[in-house]
């Protein structure tokens, strides 16, 4: 575990584990490296070298008043790889952090990626617009910032206990130590960066960095999702896509990696691979 320094000063918190082909794990908002837990075990175990770093204003790294946006955030993922001198390294990101995939991916250095997945990911873009009609209205990002500001702490209780994992679903096997790992997390970042981070996920249109990626893409996503809306993302995704392949996990909420890692987990294997 360390920190790399980027170009701008901030503080890249990281974690590197094991040896072998490198797996790269990008975290979703407002979370931090630790959300990964059980995919790093799960990958070190099955001999693979394991990283996971904290978005800039996320978690352990520096609470970043700007560059809280997708280009700042892809750009210090290429400092991260030059760093540690990744070649042919799978990227896995979840939500916000499968946008962050797709738009380092698209922007590599020849050699630094053999493989990408994207897991209830926002693209190819969230915002509801002309151009995708499907998106959510611009209010609902809107309420996500009001509910920021005026309480962020009980805002990274509601979350949790709620829709990102689907514990509101009749039935639901509720776990609060996800819930409190999550707010945990959550309350580790920068209040200013978690908040710029909604535009940075909810607004950025991933098509053309979609389109340009020339790798296997695995494309994962419950079609019970309801922080990211299943139809208005996966399936679009994998469109644009030159070699895509999508993966629907049926009734499956939000933050499936934390709820069923043993589904997940072995799917992301054998698509490593094979």
């Amino acid at each position: 575990m360390g920190f790399i320094t980027t170009k701008d000063g901030t503080e890249i918190f990281y974690k590197d584990w094991g040896a072998g082909q490198p797996i790269v794990f990008h975290h979703g908002w407002p979370l931090s490296a630790d959300d990964w837990d059980n995919q790093m075990l799960f990958f070190l175990e099955n001999g693979y070298r394991v990283i996971a770093h904290d978005r800039r204003g996320h978690g352990r790294s520096t609470q970043t008043a700007t560059g809280n946006e997708m280009d700042t955030y892809a750009a210090d993922v290429a400092e991260l790889a030059e760093a540690l001198d990744l070649k042919e390294a799978v990227h896995i990101g979840h939500s916000t952090g499968g946008g962050e995939v797709a738009h380092y991916v698209a922007r590599a250095e020849p050699g630094r990626v053999a493989k990408a997945v994207l897991i209830g990911a926002v693209p190819p873009i969230m915002v509801k617009s002309d151009k995708n009609p499907g998106g959510l209205p611009i209010e609902v990002f809107d309420g996500f910032r009001a509910a920021l500001v005026a309480n962020r702490a009980q805002f990274y209780i509601d979350v949790p206990s709620g829709p990102f994992y689907g514990f509101n679903r009749p039935g639901a096997k509720i776990s609060q130590g996800l819930i409190e790992n999550w707010w945990r997390q959550g309350m580790m970042g920068g209040a200013k960066a978690h908040y710029d981070c909604i535009k940075a996920f909810s607004e950025t249109d991933f098509t053309e960095d979609l389109k340009e990626i020339d790798v296997p893409v695995l494309v994962m996503h419950g079609d019970d999702d309801q922080i990211v809306p299943y139809a208005d993302s996966a399936p679009l995704s994998v469109k644009l896509l030159k070699r895509g392949t999508l993966k629907t996990y049926e009734g499956l909420p939000h933050g499936l990696c934390a709820t069923h890692p043993e589904i997940v987990n072995p799917d992301l294997l054998a698509f490593i691979k094979g």
